[in-house]
């Protein structure tokens, strides 16, 4: 037997909204960031990208995951986010219609920053030797060039 929520909601409707309303969040905060109406002096002439944002499953908070483009002092950017916190959540509460816009968190990405250091590693001189002549290549080329021998 199939059990359904009280709504008739399937089981991971939930999820789904949350992913939603992430995107959306996503999407809003990027573009106000881009816009650089920031009167925040840690905030001012940073590049800061949105990469994420994840909502709770209540959809109150929401906790976006944010990287600085063109180096600069992250701490500085991240407090200056932290203080702006309400503002953003104002300006996304005039773009995405949500019953409650969710209080913004901010976390630095680690996503670029571990790019970036696997970059370096790849370019140091004996791991550089061991990758040269390496082709990559997908599974259908190698299938077909296989067949040709």
């Amino acid at each position: 037997m199939i059990q359904q929520s009280y709504s008739g909601a399937q089981p991971n409707a939930h999820q789904q909204r949350q992913l939603r309303v992430g995107e959306l969040l996503r999407h809003a905060l990027s573009d106000i960031l881009l816009r650089g109406n920031l009167r925040d002096p840690d905030l001012a002439g940073h590049s800061i990208t949105v990469s994420e944002v994840r909502v709770s499953r209540d959809l109150r908070t929401a906790t976006a995951y944010v990287s600085l483009l063109g180096g600069g002092d992250m701490q500085r950017v991240m407090a200056g986010l932290d203080r702006a916190a309400p503002y953003l959540s104002r300006r996304v509460s005039r773009v995405v219609s949500v019953r409650n816009i969710p209080r913004f968190s901010f976390i630095e990405d680690p996503v670029f920053e571990k790019a970036s250091r696997i970059e370096n590693l790849l370019q140091r001189p004996r791991v550089k030797k061991d990758t040269t002549g390496i082709i990559v290549s997908d599974s259908a080329d190698a299938r077909k060039r296989s067949t040709q021998t």
